[in-house]
């Protein structure tokens, strides 16, 4: 297979909270798909620090403390908020913001296309701040009010490395990996181990 020259597009996104009764760690829950995906869009969080020697830049370093970001979908179920942010739901099926609720981590995985083939990503460390939804009157036209959320994505520790997000794209050797992505959070697996 050729590579992909473009990527577009926004699909399939799934949600696996953290199992933090799990005996190994990290632990996901398996992967709850939320339909109705508009747009992410992470920004690199991090800086960059230069040391001067023999009049130049001598050694430059970067730090990765992963991504923030907005996340739009069409509509969030309820059930999915309230584990998210940790809200409740009563009796009667009201979603309820409670002022001192302790959100839960979760691993955001979805897909995009490629003009050859698609790719799927997972970040493994998000967390989501309440969202906001712009509510307007109907006019002439209809147009949907959709959840938006701010995240923040930070780095994990995986397999003896500080791992932030993986990308997966189709190829030969790795269809069993790609078509398995949404059964399970997907564990990246290193050859050579971390020295």
């Amino acid at each position: 297979m050729s590579q992909n020259k473009v990527t577009f597009g926004l699909s399939r996104v799934h949600i696996a909270f953290v199992d933090e009764a799990a005996t190994d760690q990290p632990a996901w829950e398996t992967p709850v798909a939320v339909p109705g995906a508009v747009r992410w869009t992470p920004e690199a969080q991090g800086e960059s620090s230069t040391f001067y020697a023999d009049n130049t830049s001598y050694f430059v370093i970067t730090s990765n403390n992963g991504y923030t970001g907005e996340l739009e979908m069409a509509n969030v179920p309820d059930a999915i908020k309230a584990e998210m942010l940790g809200w409740e739901i009563d009796d009667n099926g009201m979603l309820v913001e409670i002022a001192d609720a302790k959100p839960k981590k979760f691993a955001l995985m979805g897909e995009v296309q490629g003009d050859k083939r698609n790719r799927r990503f997972v970040y493994y460390d998000c967390q989501a701040d309440r969202p906001a939804k712009e509510l307007t009157t109907k006019g002439e036209s209809v147009e949907p009010n959709t959840d938006v959320m701010n995240m923040s994505v930070t780095p994990i520790e995986i397999d003896n490395r500080m791992v932030v997000k993986g990308d997966l794209e189709l190829s030969e050797t790795n269809a069993t990996a790609f078509n398995s992505f949404f059964t399970t959070v997907y564990l990246p697996t290193f050859a050579v181990p971390t020295p």
